[in-house]
């Protein structure tokens, strides 16, 4: 499988994530991201034994786009730490059902996770364990009763652009678990990492990565926009 790689130093891996795969092991057994890039590590530095890769954050199954991985335990505790403290940018693209009533706007939902369904549910501020989810959107493009949206994430819960956007009316093209009563089977969920932006571990500059979402429906009706 060719990973393509965006940025790679001594401490960190940057990475076009491809759809449909893993990013950790799971209980399908198909290939992961996780070891298929260790794999790349063992054999591009002839590296004996274990070779080291951090993961920091995630993205679901079908979600392609930017990771960033960390190469070293001293960039993976720092990278961690950034994304604890907010300071991990990332954008990500959408192609959503319908056009949302607001061309700009900011989401703040209360979720809850069923670990037995793998489900994410909006609920009530005061239901116990649920977390707040925030993310802030803008329509950059409509098309064909799809809308193109740009998405700041504030906080990283799981399923949370997919959820928030389904609680609103607006579920993720091709998502079949949050957009089940509109999408078909086999459609490809439409949602991309396109940019991921922090401090770098240890140089201290600002590393800025982006990726372009795959030249293919619905996302080739937008192709001027990236």
């Amino acid at each position: 499988m060719q990973i393509p790689i965006l940025f790679e130093d001594n401490h960190i891996l940057v990475v076009e994530k491809p759809i449909n795969v893993p990013v950790q092991e799971d209980q399908t057994g198909d290939p992961d991201l996780l070891t298929l890039l260790k794999e790349d590590l063992k054999i591009r530095y002839a590296k004996p034994g274990n070779v080291y890769l951090g993961l920091v954050h995630r993205l679901d199954r079908p979600v392609g786009g930017v990771m960033v991985f960390a190469k070293t335990s001293k960039a993976a505790s720092r990278l961690s730490d950034a994304i604890r403290r907010q300071a991990f940018d990332k954008k990500y693209l959408a192609v959503v059902r319908g056009i949302p009533p607001k061309d700009q706007d900011r989401l703040e939902h209360y979720l809850l996770k069923d670990h037995r369904k793998n489900q994410v549910y909006s609920v009530s501020a005061d239901q116990k364990q649920a977390k707040k989810a925030v993310l802030e959107y803008e329509v950059v493009g409509k098309a064909e009763g799809l809308s193109l949206l740009s998405i700041q994430l504030h906080t990283g819960r799981p399923h949370q652009i997919r959820v928030q956007l389904s609680t609103i009316g607006h579920p993720l093209y091709g998502d079949q678990k949050y957009g089940y009563k509109i999408n078909r089977p086999g459609q490809q969920i439409a949602l991309w990492a396109q940019s991921l932006q922090f401090e770098h571990p240890t140089k201290k500059e600002l590393v800025k990565i982006e990726s372009k979402p795959p030249n293919a429906f619905p996302w080739n009706q937008w192709k001027d926009f990236y």
